[in-house]
């Protein structure tokens, strides 16, 4: 395989692959380079069921089927872990644990990670009680129980959003005053089906099959105490942030409040050629539907850019 391309894609999911469809469409040279499952976060998804049109599917299948679309319309794949990002001559030089690839475009899409809770079992029961967003596997939990993790503005979005859908929402709140604007956590006290849980952490979750133990500790006292449900009736989700993985185009990037990357709405950074898509930008809604979206664009501005720069 050549090492020069028209286009290098780093991450192989929503945004990644999206972008390597509409790149090879256009008929760029394009490879995506990923180091893990084709679909990136995705892939450790038991359900989506949120993409229009596609009903329900695992997101490792969803991932396998983005890549095939892509790769079926002309782009190409290769495995590994991008270590750095140089720039000379205007040429983006990617290394890799593996090789080292150029290209006068590149579109990084290494997506965010969530931040974990830190309690016992969360990963043993992760997607089977446990999860990170609201407006992914809220429907999962309709007439349930759920308690949310966080004192910031995601935990009040994600306890808006899962009182219209779940019978009684708790928040657990570490500290005894929220980290959320006074006018978000005010709108939230008028929700009948919300309560609050000030200076408490869940330390630990058990069960079979799905939770149905929650063991929480006061942190004013020390105290810990044991609460039991019936198993399938309690949700927990973790909403104490996300991590933008921007680590690998930091010198070349503004980031944004929440850690992103920012782009303007062609998804391009400060550095000419240099195009970010999906969770790592600085953006309010991370779900599939967006970062497929910016993928999309990215690829079309990366597209104007070569041809502009008389690279195509």
């Amino acid at each position: 395989m050549d090492s020069t391309k028209d286009l290098i894609i780093v991450g192989g999911g929503p945004a990644g692959y999206s972008a390597a469809l509409y790149a090879a469409r256009a008929s760029l040279d394009v490879l995506v380079v990923e180091h893990g499952m084709a679909g990136g976060q995705i892939a450790t998804s038991d359900i989506i069921d949120n993409y229009p049109g596609l009903g329900s599917c695992s997101g490792a299948e969803l991932g396998q089927k983005m890549q095939e679309h892509a790769e079926h319309a002309g782009a190409q794949s290769t495995y590994g872990s991008v270590s750095s990002i140089d720039r000379k001559d205007d040429m983006f030089i990617v290394n890799t644990d593996m090789e080292q690839l150029e290209a006068p475009a590149l579109i990084v899409a290494t997506g965010a990670t969530p931040r974990l809770g830190g309690f016992v079992g969360e990963d043993e029961f992760r997607g089977r009680g446990v999860s990170y967003c609201a407006t992914c596997d809220g429907m999962f939990y309709r007439g349930k129980h759920v308690f949310i993790i966080g004192g910031g503005n995601s935990a009040v979005e994600e306890a808006m959003y899962l009182s219209n859908i779940a019978e009684h929402v708790e928040l657990v709140v570490r500290r005894d005053v929220f980290r959320a604007p006074r006018g978000m956590v005010e709108r939230l006290l008028t929700r009948d089906n919300i309560t609050i849980r000030y200076q408490t952490s869940i330390i630990e979750v058990s069960g079979s099959t799905f939770i149905n133990r929650i063991v929480l500790r006061d942190n004013a006292t020390g105290e810990t105490h044991a609460e039991m449900f019936d198993e399938g009736s309690v949700g927990i989700f973790v909403a104490v942030g996300h991590d933008p993985a921007t680590q690998i185009v930091a010198p070349y990037v503004d980031l944004g409040s929440d850690g992103g990357v920012v782009t303007d709405e062609s998804m391009a950074t400060k550095t000419p050629g240099l195009f970010c898509a999906g969770d790592m930008r600085s953006k309010s809604l991370r779900q599939v539907i967006t970062a497929a979206a910016d993928g999309a664009i990215a690829a079309m501005s990366a597209y104007a850019y070569l041809e502009e720069s008389g690279r195509i």
